[in-house]
């Protein structure tokens, strides 16, 4: 099974609507530019996951960079998921829904002294250890806390995950983890220590990964360090194989996550070993949409395109000036038989010729229209940004019928709170 988008966009009464609700009517009521997101599918999601991964002992730890959003949190929290973190806002976040933090992994390559304070006083179940010295300064943390820190190490197999650089972990040139002699010396020195216990062994290779080959690939070097660590005495709790799973934005190949279970099965299966996962953009990607209202249509000089203008922009939605992303645009209304087919970029009103959400796109719309932006779930708000000092969009999550914001829209004044014109 694929993870395909399943955008949840429905016919209500003539009107283009996600679940049952008109997306006309979230735009009326909670204005535009705005994020909406399908509980439905979320929880579609996570599920055709766990089901894939069911023969194994799995645990899925949701990565919260991918959307982390207070309400998104509390339903993955309500589906059984742990949750990846890789900052003490993030865990703060997940202490702030009431989460176990004994089923909080904290990844990242630069944890602080006062993230890893904290993380040892509230429990959280595992430290990734990506490097030498974040691993003697857990350590040492640890000692003057008089706790034991329970920690991981996380492998660098040098595995291509044929995906686009800025999201690839996995090669020897990315800033991600250590090599496989590397991280034996510091199980090595783990082992030794009394503030340290060794609990598993972890390994991420990027993401929007759409064959189970670099995976494998990645396994299997990863299996090689277990063995070995296995006949120096070092026993594993947990095997931690990251996320990445691709999801289809346009015509991409999506991961099939039953195939994959199968495979990890095989593997793993015979060893016993427990599993554990940290998907993000998966879960949430296919999930949510970002609304925006046309504002001007702008033709173009001779035989250059036109601009839709629209209300969002890039500091709503970096993905496609910042990785060149392909959105899936759907006008949802206002506009008729008069008005032509035109090819546009849908572009924004930040002042830089890199705000743009999509490029040369064949619409049929008029300066009245209501767009959908598909595929917004993941790394859209959670990236966003006030530049030109443009509050930040709205949030609302959809359940059947149901409809909640679960951000209220950013006010001038909530930027300005911050700053002191005077200094202090």
């Amino acid at each position: 099974m694929s993870c395909e988008p399943r955008h949840a966009l429905t016919q209500n009464n003539n009107l283009l609507a996600l679940e049952q609700v008109p997306l006309r009517q979230i735009a009326d009521q909670f204005g535009t530019p705005c994020f909406v997101y399908s509980a439905q599918t979320l929880r579609t999601q996570y599920q055709q996951l766990a089901s894939a991964l069911q023969p194994l002992d799995a645990r899925i730890h949701y990565s919260v960079k991918a959307n982390s959003n207070l309400a998104i949190l509390s339903l993955f929290r309500d589906l059984g998921a742990g949750f990846d973190i890789v900052s003490g806002g993030e865990l703060s976040r997940i202490l702030a829904i009431g989460g176990d933090p004994a089923e909080i992994i904290f990844s990242g390559v630069g944890k602080s002294i006062a993230e890893i304070d904290l993380a040892l006083k509230v429990g959280v179940g595992c430290f990734n250890v990506e490097s030498r010295s974040e691993l003697l300064r857990i350590q040492h943390r640890a000692e003057l806390a008089q706790k034991i820190a329970p920690i991981s190490i996380r492998v660098n197999p040098d595995v291509d995950a044929k995906t686009h650089p800025y999201i690839s972990t996995g090669l020897k040139n990315n800033k991600f983890g250590v090599d496989a002699d590397t991280a034996l010396a510091l199980y090595s020195i783990a082992a030794e220590a009394n503030a340290l216990k060794i609990e598993g062994i972890d390994c991420h290779i990027g993401s929007q990964i759409a064959t189970t080959d670099p995976l494998l690939q990645a396994l299997n070097s990863v299996l090689d360090i277990v063995d070995a660590l296995s006949a120096r005495g070092i026993e594993l709790q947990h095997i931690n194989l990251g996320g990445g799973f691709g999801v289809r934005y346009q015509d991409e190949q999506a991961l099939d996550l039953d195939a994959y279970g199968a495979q990890l099965n095989e593997l793993l299966g015979p060893r016993q070993l427990p599993l554990r996962v940290e998907p993000g953009r998966s879960l949430t990607a296919n999930a949510g949409l970002l609304l925006t209202q046309v504002e001007y249509i702008k033709p173009g000089r001779g035989d250059a395109r036109g601009f839709a203008v629209v209300d969002a922009a890039m500091n709503d939605l970096i993905r496609p000036s910042l990785y060149q992303a392909w959105h899936d645009i759907v006008v949802v209304d206002g506009f008729g038989a008069e008005n032509p087919v035109q090819q546009l970029d849908i572009v924004g009103p930040i002042c830089e010729s890199g705000d743009f959400l999509a490029k040369d796109r064949a619409l049929r719309l008029s300066e009245d229209s209501l767009l959908a932006v598909l595929s917004a779930g993941a790394y859209g708000m959670c990236l966003a940004s006030n530049y030109n000092s443009r509050g930040r969009a709205a949030e609302v999550l959809v359940d059947g019928a149901d409809i909640k914001c679960i951000r209220r829209r950013e006010t001038i004044q909530d930027q300005l709170r911050l700053e002191l014109p005077q200094g202090q």
